[in-house]
């Protein structure tokens, strides 16, 4: 560990400044970047396992993203206990290895039951992302954390933004390259918050290691604990199973609709990731000043709603990037959505929290890859009424209206923000 990692571990929680937002933002960066190499080539691969069966990937698609959705249902709440007790630097570290020798996994994956044991480890192993937010509301202000969750959420943007394109031009040359590419990012990752990331928790801040709140059922009473976080814990549950449409069908959607190849697809992924690192880096801070959280939380939701009503009805691809602007704006909510359920729990509970947060996702991961994959199934087959590629989207529309029902009817009238 380097001297200012040593000296943040003994003398407490870093402080809110530039150095300890940039080590988190690199740390998801590099994330993201990872993630985002494979995401276009990941689908194709699973094809190639088939017979280039696209109905039959999509169902297969589907069964991988749920089982890595209930890793992360089951292992998040004990990660994020565990940095509530030992802090966030180790278990950030221990996700960025274990994604790196799950990358490993996969590009050596002679099949698909390889494959699917990959994402099973990634699941367990992805856990910098919720307690890389715990770290966040450590080391920042209640009033500012909209803002410096949104600035770190263009990480994902960033992210977004190479990703894919490096992804489809790699998968161009190997489809089994894009995976060497994220083992790699994914293990700097790893020795950048080796040497480099301090500790945000100070000592006398960590709560007791419990295993009754280190269990998925026990970190949900958490959510349980307050009116107004119960009901925005509902509407990320929702919002997230709409958002699983974007990684579940988008590759298959766009390729089967749009007849488009690996590297239309990454550079598409690549202008979403532009688009949401403009709105979440440059953006959030402004709009919550001026709207405040809750309206702030609002607007972003609707604009998540006409952006997934553009997608899944523009009949030809250069339509559909016109809901990519729109889609980015629904980033608004969530830093507003964090910053306000971040009020609402002691700074012992922030991992817990996020554990929890991060269990509430995972279970919206279970739930939409199987939703949203047999829709897109369905409406493209031979059975179906109607011929609807662009039924996923559709859905996913409807649910972010729901949203923004209970979000209404939630804070009219609350002193949360």
């Amino acid at each position: 560990m380097s001297d200012g990692a040593g000296e943040a571990t003994a003398q407490g929680a870093v402080p809110a400044r530039g150095g300890a937002v940039a080590f988190i933002f690199i740390t998801i960066l590099l994330d993201m970047l990872a993630l985002g190499v494979i995401m276009p080539i990941l689908p194709k691969l699973i094809e190639s396992f088939v017979d280039n069966d696209t109905a039959h990937a999509a169902r297969i698609f589907g069964l991988f993203g749920t089982a890595w959705a209930l890793m992360q249902f089951v292992f998040s709440p004990l990660l994020g206990a565990l940095s509530d007790r030992f802090g966030r630097r180790p278990v950030v570290l221990l996700s960025n290895f274990g994604l790196a020798a799950d990358y490993v996994l996969m590009a050596l994956a002679p099949s698909l039951l390889w494959l699917f044991i990959g994402r099973v480890v990634s699941g367990i192993t992805s856990a910098s992302i919720s307690t890389a937010f715990a770290y966040i509301a450590d080391i920042t202000p209640p009033e500012r954390r909209a803002a410096v969750f949104g600035r770190i959420g263009a990480a994902f943007g960033a992210g977004f933004i190479l990703g894919p394109a490096l992804g489809g031009l790699l998968g161009d040359i190997d489809p089994r390259l894009p995976f060497w590419a994220s083992a790699a990012l994914s293990f700097a990752n790893a020795l950048y918050g080796l040497f480099v990331l301090p500790e945000s928790l100070a000592p006398d801040k960590r709560a007791p290691f419990r295993w009754r709140s280190a269990s998925p059922v026990g970190a949900l009473h958490l959510l349980r604990s307050n009116a107004v976080l119960a009901a925005l814990s509902v509407v990320n549950f929702i919002a997230q199973v709409a958002h699983v449409v974007l990684p579940s069908t988008f590759v298959l959607y766009a390729t089967y609709r749009y007849g488009w190849d690996s590297k239309t697809v990454g550079l598409t992924l690549a202008m979403v990731g532009i688009c949401a690192m403009v709105v979440q880096g440059l953006a959030i801070g402004p709009i919550v000043r001026v709207l405040g959280e809750r309206n702030a939380l609002l607007l972003g939701l609707c604009c998540g709603a006409l952006g997934f009503l553009v997608l899944g009805a523009a009949p030809t691809g250069p339509l559909s990037w016109l809901g990519i602007p729109i889609l980015a704006l629904w980033g608004i909510s969530g830093a507003a959505s964090q910053s306000l359920m971040t009020r609402l729990v002691t700074p012992d509970q922030q991992g817990q929290l996020q554990g929890a947060t991060a269990s509430v996702q995972s279970v919206s991961q279970l739930v939409g890859p199987f939703l949203f994959t047999l829709t897109f199934s369905y409406f493209i087959g031979t059975s179906a009424p109607l011929h609807l590629p662009g039924a996923p989207f559709l859905l996913a529309a409807m649910l972010m209206v729901l949203c923004v029902a209970i979000a209404v009817r939630t804070l009219a009238g609350t002193k949360t923000a």
